[in-house]
């Protein structure tokens, strides 16, 4: 048991089925005709070029990916609330309360500073908020791919995947996408800008990649811990 673990240790990551290499397709046998010079299936193309074109066909994608982004946001409200009422009138006459100490202390209206019903109260209310965010990504390099499909009007569906060992881990990059033939260099390259549907991903597993993320149970704990 001991050495059936070490052994699938050591054994790097697989490749994705989903991203193996496609095989072209296979032309049928031609009917063997000795009484021409020329025949069928067979033949040099003398004035083709050697760009891909063809399913099982293998383009090199150059990945130029730079992105950029920077966002900010700022937000100040200011509210101000002033509301007087004025001491009311009874019989033309203002109210007021100036009476006798005995009294006044029974009345507990009567316990104003001027002796009257007047009322004034003032609020204010600010809120100011502040934020920013910004990201920058770069990915360079190659990866060879191979044409899965050929469209109806002549574009190229490719799809490949690299896997790199190094140390104790694997870097690997899969790559999907459309090529539309015009773009594709007279040295069979395409620069990923010019792919549409792109789809990249770059990873790694390994000892590495394990260092630089939670386990199972820090997951677990963080999963429910609201703060």
């Amino acid at each position: 048991m001991l050495a059936a673990l070490l052994s699938g240790c050591a054994t790097g990551r697989k490749p994705d089925p989903a991203f193996a290499p496609t095989r072209p397709v296979e032309p049928k046998p031609a009917e063997l005709n000795h009484g021409a010079i020329y025949q069928d299936g067979i033949g040099l193309r003398l004035f083709e070029d050697q760009r891909a074109r063809r399913v099982g066909d293998i383009l090199t994608i150059t990945l130029v990916e730079t992105t950029t982004a920077t966002k900010s946001a700022a937000t100040s409200t200011a509210k101000q609330d002033e509301i007087a009422l004025d001491n009311p009138t009874l019989l033309g006459a203002s109210v007021n309360f100036n009476m006798p100490g005995e009294v006044k202390k029974a009345m507990p209206l009567a316990r104003t500073t001027n002796n009257d019903l007047s009322v004034s109260a003032t609020g204010n209310r600010e809120f100011t908020g502040t934020g920013s965010s910004s990201q920058s990504n770069t990915l360079s390099g190659s990866i060879a791919v191979t044409v899965v499909e050929v469209l109806s009007n002549g574009n190229l569906v490719v799809r490949g995947e690299k896997i790199v060992g190094i140390n104790q881990g694997d870097e690997y990059i899969q790559f999907t996408g459309i090529v539309r033939q015009q773009d594709i260099k007279s040295d069979n390259t395409v620069q990923s800008t010019y792919v549409a549907n792109a789809q990249i991903r770059y990873s790694g597993s390994g000892a590495v990649a394990d260092a630089t993320s939670h386990g199972w149970l820090s997951k677990f704990f963080l999963a429910f811990w609201p703060f």
